[in-house]
């Protein structure tokens, strides 16, 4: 697997394309345990080092599940292992309904972090969502205390705004910004977000970088979605918008057909394409989506190639917001 590096040249070293652990605890239907200790052996078999979880996932399930995993590893070196924190639950419904970055909050949720994960450190360390109310230089600088105190090693924010992202970095040099980025999903990274991480060296991580599954091509209707799927209550998977996003899903595939690639494989190549600051981790709980997935890392696209997959997926194109209105409001910060 190739490398690429976060926040510049002397930063870490992770796979060039991650793996989205969500998946395998909550979100996108039934857990299958075995199956995702089955994902996660299988992403090391192929030198996927960069694995992405956080507290909210599960209200620490998941890190629970990625720290046990873990357990079972011979060298916790060979992982580069990010988290996050800021985004809390409902005891009684439990569905996220605060954004917490207060400077108090960050080192208890850390520690929380650590426990869960059973790790001494953590690589990289995200601010999940922001709270508009906390300035974030209060956050970040007692995300430095972490660092100082060897708890975690490298600073990120995600889903924040390019002010805010210059604000932080001001006050302890940010690594990582985490945002949805994809074929479907461009308009909130390419500009002056981009422009202003690749002014302060700053590496872009992409979240569903596969239109949360539907730029994979396996999926052909909203029907087929569980119950418990939370795409079921995301606009993009609506009855009245998922047959327009549907007909792109198509459009790229045609462009892969010609590639003589899966189309998920497309989408990621075109994405690694878009510049060496760049690393998606894109999300599953299979271990032949891994090898698929990580198959993206090895295909070169020309220019030609990279626009059409762009055209397939024309701007405004897609069809419904990427959230449901209240997490929309979390974004941007």
């Amino acid at each position: 697997m190739r490398c690429r590096r976060l926040g510049g040249p002397g930063g870490a070293a992770v796979s060039a394309v991650g793996l989205g652990c969500m998946g395998m605890s909550v979100a996108y239907g039934p857990a299958d345990p075995a199956e995702a200790r089955r994902a996660l052996d299988r992403a090391a078999e192929l030198g996927v080092t960069f694995l992405d979880t956080a507290d909210a996932y599960g209200r620490g399930a998941n890190e629970e599940f990625v720290g046990d995993w873990l357990r079972g590893r011979s060298a916790r070196e060979d992982v580069v292992l990010a988290t996050k924190f800021g985004l809390r639950h409902d005891p009684a419904t439990g569905r996220v309904d605060t954004v917490d970055t207060s400077p108090g909050y960050v080192p208890v949720a850390c520690d929380a972090s650590l426990r869960r994960l059973g790790v001494e450190y953590i690589d990289l360390y995200y601010a999940h969502r922001r709270d508009p109310a906390v300035p974030v230089e209060e956050t970040v600088g007692a995300m430095a205390e972490l660092v100082a105190a060897g708890k975690v090693r490298h600073l990120g924010l995600s889903e924040v705004s390019p002010r805010t992202l210059r604000t932080a970095h001001a006050v302890h040099p940010v690594s990582a910004v985490q945002v949805e980025y994809s074929l479907f999903t461009r308009g909130v990274v390419e500009g002056e977000l981009l422009a202003t991480c690749r002014e302060l060296g700053v590496t872009v991580v992409a979240y569903s970088p596969l239109g949360r599954g539907m730029l994979a091509g396996a999926l052909a209707s909203r029907e087929e979605l569980s119950e418990d799927d939370n795409r079921r209550r995301w606009p993009r998977f609506s009855a009245e918008n998922i047959e327009r996003n549907l007909q792109l899903v198509r459009a790229v595939r045609r462009v892969a057909d010609e590639l003589e690639v899966p189309p998920a494989r497309a989408a990621l190549a075109w994405l690694l394409a878009q510049g060496e600051d760049i690393v998606p981790i894109p999300g599953t709980k299979r271990a032949r989506y891994v090898a698929e997935n990580a198959a993206a890392a090895d295909l070169t696209l020309t220019a030609e190639q990279v626009a059409r997959l762009r055209a397939a997926v024309p701007a405004d194109a897609v069809a419904g917001a990427r959230y449901p209105q209240q997490a929309l409001e979390r974004l941007g910060h």
